[in-house]
């Protein structure tokens, strides 16, 4: 059983010919989703080369283990199983064939330009921005324009419930974090791109350290049955009278964070910062050390 995007993911590749190179299918997949979806199948985050999904990279991976791609690092290829199983709309592979013949001879470097031009923001992180517009000034003007300010040093908070990966760090990116503090007990999710490992290497690649301290968590036997706001309540009133107190070494790890000139998310599962113990972490530090760690809740 397929999820939509990778039928879609496929279908596109099948319009596009079957076999195109890695740089440039991410170019076309992301022009696709960006351009001539409603809601984008695949989001994207300012990498190296430009705009990149995480979460693509992953599927492609799901879909050579199944025999629909082949192991292939340098190409995105379509087996003839990868064709049978690319089964879209009548009008989303109209969709995309006239996608498809739009962009027929945009390919690597003028792919790659245009993608920089239509969508400067993507391009923030790039290295190869700089040789390929050094004749277009405005066009670097536009990405330079659309790189988020240093933020001051200092405390936010940020769940990832309700979001995919690539949305998560480009909160990450736009808010100027240069310091992820995970402060799950246990950092392993169901959710694609937010267990330990997977979330490390990804904020890694976009250039914010990751950190993770775990004796901040609260243990997942003290999470069960919160099933209003007053058991939330309730759950954080011990853990403030517990647990918080005993953990002043890893709040103080934490200013010397924020002493280095970090911008610091602390991080954890919920959505609603009163119904996760982030904020009883955040208001421990701003109580410890001063209203100059007051935090704000992304």
């Amino acid at each position: 059983m397929l999820f939509e995007r990778q039928k879609r993911l496929l279908a596109l590749l099948d319009a596009l010919g079957g076999n195109i190179s890695a740089l440039d299918f991410q170019k076309l997949l992301f022009l696709y989703c960006s351009k001539s979806e409603e809601e984008p199948s695949y989001e994207f985050v300012p990498y190296r080369f430009g705009c990149f999904s995480f979460t693509s990279y992953a599927d492609k991976h799901r879909l050579i283990e199944r025999g629909l791609l082949a192991d292939d690092e340098r190409n995105w290829k379509l087996t003839d199983a990868g064709k049978k199983a690319a089964t879209v709309t009548w009008v989303t592979r109209t969709t995309m064939k006239q996608f498809a013949q739009t962009h027929d001879s945009l390919r690597g470097n003028q792919l790659v330009a245009h993608t920089y031009r239509q969508s400067p923001y993507y391009a923030i992180r790039s290295e190869m921005a700089p040789r390929l517009l050094a004749k277009d000034p405005r066009a670097l003007a536009a990405i330079e324009a659309s790189r988020p300010p240093p933020a001051r040093a200092g405390i936010c908070t940020i769940g990832y419930e309700g979001r995919s990966l690539e949305n998560y760090l480009n909160i990450l990116i736009k808010q100027s974090i240069t310091l992820l503090c995970d402060v799950r007990r246990n950092p392993l999710s169901r959710k694609y791109g937010f267990s330990k490992s997977t979330l490390s290497k990804s904020c890694g690649h976009i250039g914010i350290r990751y950190e993770h301290l775990p004796e901040l968590g609260i243990a997942p036997e003290e999470r069960r049955e919160l099933n209003t706001q007053e058991d939330y309540d309730a759950l954080f009133a011990v853990y403030e009278r517990d647990s918080l107190p005993g953990q002043t070494g890893a709040l103080r790890l934490i200013k010397s964070w924020v002493d280095e000139g970090h911008h610091v998310a602390l991080t954890c599962f919920e959505h609603l910062p009163c119904q996760c113990h982030r904020h009883c972490v955040a208001n421990a530090l701003e109580k410890l050390f001063g209203p100059a760690l007051e935090p704000r809740h992304l």
